[in-house]
């Protein structure tokens, strides 16, 4: 076996990974659609390691394959309804972020984007503090600020990246709406869940983009045929 099998067969993993990515999401959202919440549990568990693994098979780096999977682990507490249950999800993407402010690196940010992201979570956590159980109020303040220094942060990676930031704060705002009884849209599951997938997928692609810093390890295991999605 050549040294050159390893890498050839992570490549091969690339496509149908991403296939099954999207054909999953698609089941997945469906399900919501439908009501069909075994379609929707099984199909919401394979979601982000499908993605991981195609992050992987890109040769992506750990700090992106490890968000995604810590984005795994807050998809599966939040499918209970319990407030523990939530506060461990909530950790779980908490780490995810981290890991995501990590992979941004220290490149600058634009000045006015975070004044709008800043001024818009000021008035989104004054607006939604009274309808939050008291003992939640801290966490999600918490969680709040780093989701929204991870959007901010996102824009470093270019639009997709930038714009997957974004949806992922839209989708948590949506899931915060829902715990403190705001009036929700028709079938809020499935637009917490489409904002939820695309701003994975976007992130993921941003992270992956030509030029960006680990790009030379992907060129070098591929050689110089690019692979995209």
């Amino acid at each position: 076996m050549s040294a050159d099998a390893a890498p050839d067969r992570r490549a091969r993993l690339v496509r149908p990974l991403l296939i099954a990515f999207l054909v999953v999401s698609a089941v997945d959202l469906a399900g919501v659609l439908a009501d069909a919440s075994p379609v929707h549990l099984v199909a919401k568990l394979l979601l982000m390691p499908l993605l991981a693994g195609y992050a992987a098979a890109r040769r992506g780096p750990w700090p992106l394959v490890a968000a995604l999977l810590l984005g795994w682990g807050g998809d599966v507490f939040l499918l209970s309804d319990t407030d523990t249950a939530f506060l461990v999800g909530m950790g779980c993407f908490a780490a995810g972020h981290v890991c995501y402010l990590w992979l941004f690196g220290r490149a600058r940010s634009s000045l006015p984007l975070g004044l709008a992201y800043a001024a818009v979570l000021a008035v989104f956590l004054v607006l939604l503090r009274g309808g939050l159980p008291a003992e939640l109020r801290i966490p999600v303040t918490g969680y709040s600020l780093l989701l929204a220094a991870m959007a901010y942060r996102s824009s470093t990676r270019g639009r997709y990246a930038g714009l997957g930031g974004a949806l992922f704060l839209l989708s948590d705002a949506l899931i915060a709406t829902g715990v403190a009884d705001w009036p929700q849209l028709p079938a809020p599951g499935f637009w917490v869940m489409l904002t939820y997938v695309l701003a994975q997928l976007l992130l993921t692609v941003g992270a992956l983009a030509p030029g960006a810093r680990w790009a030379a390890v992907t060129s070098g295991a591929y050689g110089e045929r690019s692979i995209s999605i």
